[in-house]
């Protein structure tokens, strides 16, 4: 099993804007205070499900031209958002981007893409989440063990849907819409912005996965999935890859798997619905 490690804040950075004087007058300085959405996955989980800080929400959709995602699944998505959350007030921008021309993407070189091109940051009641839709894998796929990773849930508001293999999968199966795949991909991601499982949204009882991994000595060590164990759950850990979202879409008859009752208690304890 692969796991996404969260990449670490990075320094705040401000942007100044020039400043002028004109007779004796001069304009205010205008800075983008980015450190709140430079943090962990996880870290804004209770600020993400209640309305104590923030009660609006910002969904700045970065897509490269020709991989914009479905209609269908961006409203299945603030559905998803309103079920789970306390956000009723849920705003979507759309940003065309150009292709980095990569065969490959590593989640650094995504944060860097995200970092070079989001303009929607937190500010006042206001919380801002960047979805950034790529034209090419992961570079971290291995197609011979059947692992092609659909999305990944890095910093504490970003995330990557590697839409060339949604598409991909979803041309597989007349049983499965690029829609559905968008759907349950971007719920997915979601579910870890909402810190499950166990990274930031604290266990009411125990139902984080294990996987084994193995250590640059060869050893091998059983360690948490930070995914859930219940079955059928949306945060199962296959979920991520393309073969189990297919066999679980498909016998589900292409419906989006649901949270489980124990993810629901997570999310309920934190905040959230």
């Amino acid at each position: 099993m692969k796991k996404i490690i969260p990449i670490l804040a990075l320094l705040s950075v401000f942007v100044f804007l020039n400043c002028s004087k004109s007779n004796s007058s001069e304009e205010e300085v205008t800075k983008i205070d980015k450190s709140t959405n430079l943090l962990g996955t996880g870290d804004s989980a209770g600020d993400i499900l209640s309305n104590t800080k923030y009660d609006k929400l910002i969904l700045e959709i970065g897509y490269v031209q020709g991989f914009k995602p479905t209609t269908t699944a961006i409203a299945d998505l603030i559905e998803f958002l309103k079920e789970r959350t306390f956000k009723e007030n849920i705003e979507i921008q759309y940003q065309e981007l150009d292709s980095p021309e990569k065969e490959s993407l590593t989640i650094s070189e995504i944060d860097k893409i995200v970092q070079e091109n989001r303009t929607a940051y937190n500010s006042g009641s206001t919380l801002a989440i960047y979805i950034y839709f790529a034209d090419a894998p992961s570079d971290g796929d291995e197609p011979e063990a059947d692992l092609v990773t659909l999305g990944a849930a890095f910093r504490n508001t970003s995330m990557v849907i590697f839409e060339s293999t949604v598409r991909e999968l979803a041309g597989k199966s007349i049983l499965i819409s690029t829609g559905t795949v968008e759907t349950a991909t971007l719920n997915h991601e979601f579910g870890h912005l909402f810190g499950l499982v166990n990274i930031g949204s604290d266990m009411v009882n125990p139902h984080e996965g294990e996987m084994e991994i193995t250590n640059d000595d060869g050893t091998t060590e059983i360690v948490p999935s930070q995914h859930c164990n219940q079955d059928n759950c949306l945060m199962r850990a296959e979920l991520e890859f393309a073969s189990a979202m297919g066999k679980m879409l498909t016998a589900k008859n292409g419906q989006v798997p649901d949270l489980d009752t124990e993810c629901l208690l997570d999310l309920k304890a934190n905040g959230g619905r």
